[in-house]
């Protein structure tokens, strides 16, 4: 048993941090772990957390090791933003808690799990955070994610010291499945090649069926994209997707947050009007349910669109001979109908076109449209 048992596929980058937990002079006061969508950033910054705080290094057994590998302890503050960006008060809210002494165990932790979203509108919140890590706190560690070192403002990055880690292997993600979720084997291995070794998005395909069909029927558009009636239906199927996976994950929860917040104020739910000062608490959490909404439609777009972009990957694939498996085994017929139907060139033009509408959806281009464009772009040659 060890904390490191579910940070899979990152051998060095364990050795790296193992090595800091025993040797003093191997740690510093911010670290920045880098590494693709699904790689477990925010798992091995937990397991990390955890050794830190373990009398033995992390054993995964002790108090102290649970405690902070679920999110509890006193001392490990897990910043999880949902909403598009992390927003300056909550970045000085950090500072002042990271000036304080750990109260239980051997150092104060802070994760940010989403660092990027630091700058996504503004650099105030990074700015913010600049001059703790300029002028660190003893016994005070912060552990910055994000997928990239250009996602993260220089000045921060500079500060920190930096951990890499890799893609998973398939066959990694799924032991994980199969040991962790009680996966069984060949789904455990199907949900890790469609996710592309994405640990949670392996783990939601193998345990959701709804998820699985709505990944089948959008690997199935490239074929049928033959005019431009064809990529308009397509483009509004996609953004009606979203649109449904985001209202069903959020109606629940939003009305959930809803009950809880007038319970809280001590309002009457029932009441036709409430006091001025619960209406602006109420709008404050509406505003914020709608920040999450559309981050979560996001997600669920650009997961849509690289589940897209796998067919024509593998179609390019068999183009070239190239000795690597295929993401979508299972439409094996369909990645061949689709190859004899365009050529490399034309491949790579279509996801050509895919990047280039996840990239406008990512700065706040209405979806729709930038939907509509792509699958005018994707439609088959005649």
């Amino acid at each position: 048993m060890s904390v490191w048992r579910d940070v899979i596929g990152q051998d060095a980058a364990i050795a790296t941090l193992r090595r800091a937990v025993e040797d003093p002079a191997a740690m510093t006061h911010a670290w920045l772990f880098t590494g693709p969508p699904g790689s477990g950033r925010s798992v091995a910054a937990r397991a990390f957390a955890a050794a830190l705080q373990c009398p033995q290094g992390g054993c995964g057994e002790c108090r102290e090791c649970r405690t902070a590998l679920d999110g509890s302890h006193a001392d490990v503050d897990v910043i999880a933003t949902e909403g598009l960006s992390i927003k300056v008060d909550l970045a000085r809210d950090l500072v002042q808690l990271a000036a304080l002494r750990p109260s239980v165990g051997r150092w104060r932790i802070i994760v940010i799990e989403d660092a990027d979203r630091l700058t996504a509108y503004s650099e105030a919140p990074a700015n913010a955070l600049l001059k703790a890590l300029e002028e660190p706190t003893p016994r005070t560690i912060w552990i910055l994610c994000a997928p990239s070192l250009e996602d993260v403002m220089i000045t921060i990055r500079s500060r920190s010291r930096h951990l890499r880690l890799r893609t998973p292997p398939l066959e990694a993600v799924a032991e994980l499945l199969h040991r962790r979720d009680g996966v069984d084997e060949g789904m455990a291995m199907y949900a890790a090649r469609a996710a592309q070794s994405h640990v949670g998005l392996a783990r939601r395909l193998a345990r959701d069926e709804g998820a699985r069909i709505r990944r089948r029927d959008i690997t199935r558009l490239p074929t049928l994209i033959r005019g431009v009636p064809e990529a308009v239906a397509a483009a509004a199927d996609l953004a009606k997707l979203a649109e449904e996976e985001t209202g069903a994950a959020s109606a629940e929860r939003d009305s959930a947050e809803r009950q809880r917040l007038l319970e809280v104020l001590g309002a009457d739910p029932a009441a036709r009007t409430q006091p001025s000062h619960i209406r602006s608490q109420l709008a404050a959490l509406e505003k914020d349910q709608k920040g999450r909404a559309t981050r979560q439609a996001r997600d669920v777009l650009d997961r849509s669109l690289l589940d897209l972009l796998s067919v024509y990957r593998d179609a390019l694939v068999l183009h070239t001979g190239a000795p690597i498996g295929l993401v979508n085994q299972d439409s094996a017929a369909l990645v061949q109908e689709l190859a004899r139907a365009m050529t490399p060139e034309q491949l790579l033009a279509a996801m050509d076109a895919i990047g280039t509408a996840r990239e406008r959806i990512g700065v706040n281009v209405t979806p729709l449209l930038a939907l509509e464009a792509m699958a005018i772009s994707l439609r088959l040659p005649r």
